[in-house]
């Protein structure tokens, strides 16, 4: 693969410093530099770049055809999809929900927003795992909440510890995010730990927040447990899922949340004002995949753990260290032998190298050393993208 040069300075060190405070601001920066460059190869965003599965294109261009995407669906949702998504739920996660206990929303955002706008009054605590996804920092801000970290380490596989959750409690704490498989880290909370947790959670009457959008994607010998189907917990829990990772369906924009039916109907009177219902033929579109075979999702994950040993044989060789992924699609390194902080190299490997790597500080600020990749481009990409993170790093360390 030839490579070019970057036609002007698309976004210059100075800019991206001025926003490194600020995860998603940080990403998007880079995200624009990346553009100007014709050649960049993207391990940054957490899109997948497989193809949605055939059944569900064709099951929305049914939905357009015979005029069924013309008509409203309830704000909560297409009640057929909502109950399929209940059906999942109680047979795959062991959650005792029912239709009633599901809504549909305009992807896993929305349903971030809804969750810290009907749950959180203005000074109320939540506590968040660090490093974290930082759209959560916004949709946190923008209820009044005041996020307070609770610290996660490379030594314990990324592990969400109950007594790092309980430390971190103080007469304000309202509520408890988990996310597992995480974003960045990959890590996935043990069964261990997310017994110990749902006993704080009662202990402190603490609202879990469950987000496992990667569920479907968690690799031996980790195993996926979902708080709500704890004995006492489901009351206390919201869960966060969709079809955007599982699927890959990210631009169809349709993820779900459970939750005890009383706390649904809160969100669902929020999402009335703030978007109504999702994109009729994009529910459609998720009934298909979540009622129709699920053969691919095996085929996907096969492809995902072939990307995952490329990068991690990559990174060893770099002289790079890293916790083995547990799940999702993502690989968080340590890359400080390079001599750089995270924020400076990930600067350098897209401008002299064209390879779009996330900092560790667009996760959380103590993260100065560490590198979030993801696994989502070709194989054939990912060997390209690894020779020229090699010929970056040697560069700077000779």
């Amino acid at each position: 693969m030839t490579q070019t040069t970057i036609p002007g300075e698309a976004v210059s060190l100075a800019e991206l410093q001025a926003v490194a405070g600020d995860g998603t601001k940080l990403r998007y920066a880079l995200m624009e530099m990346a553009s100007k460059i014709p050649d960049a190869i993207a391990l940054g965003r957490g899109d997948p770049d497989l193809d949605t599965p055939a059944y569900v294109i064709e099951a929305a261009q049914a939905a357009v055809a015979d005029g069924r995407a013309d008509a409203p669906t309830p704000v909560a949702g297409l009640p057929a999809l909502r109950e399929a998504v209940a059906r999942k739920l109680r047979e795959q996660n062991g959650i005792p929900v029912d239709a009633a206990g599901v809504i549909i929303t305009t992807g896993g955002q929305e349903g971030i927003f809804l969750i810290m706008q009907a749950l959180l009054d203005p000074g109320d605590e939540i506590l968040v795992p660090d490093p974290r996804y930082s759209s959560y920092d916004q949709a946190i801000e923008a209820a009044g909440g005041v996020m307070v970290n609770v610290a996660t380490e490379p030594a314990d596989n990324f592990d969400l510890l109950p007594s790092a959750v309980e430390a971190a409690i103080s007469p304000k704490t309202k509520a408890l995010l988990i996310v597992s498989p995480n974003n960045p880290t990959a890590g996935v909370v043990s069964e261990a730990s997310l017994r110990g947790i749902a006993e704080v959670a009662q202990k402190h009457n603490l609202i879990v927040i469950s987000d496992e959008i990667y569920e479907r994607y968690i690799y031996e010998p980790s195993v996926q447990v979902s708080i709500a189907s704890l004995p006492g917990m489901f009351e206390r829990t919201i869960t966060l899922n969709g079809c955007s990772k599982t699927y890959a369906m990210t631009g169809w924009r349709v993820g779900f949340l459970a939750a005890p039916p009383e706390f649904i109907n809160v969100l669902a009177g929020v999402k009335s004002v703030l978007s109504g219902y999702v994109s009729p033929a994009s529910q459609y579109a998720a009934l298909a995949a979540l009622t129709g075979p699920q053969d691919i999702l095996a085929e996907y994950k096969d492809i995902y753990l072939r990307r995952r040993q490329l990068m991690m044989d990559g990174l060893a060789e770099m002289g790079f260290t890293y916790t083995e992924p547990q799940g999702a699609f993502f690989i968080y390194t340590n890359a400080a032998s390079s001599g750089l902080s995270a924020f400076e190299l990930s600067y350098l490997l897209l401008k002299e190298g064209h390879v779009l790597i996330f900092p560790g500080t667009a996760f959380g600020d103590k993260w100065q050393d560490w590198l979030r990749i993801s696994l989502l481009q070709p194989e054939e990409e990912i060997i390209e993208a690894i020779r020229r993170m090699k010929a970056v790093v040697e560069r700077r360390r000779k």
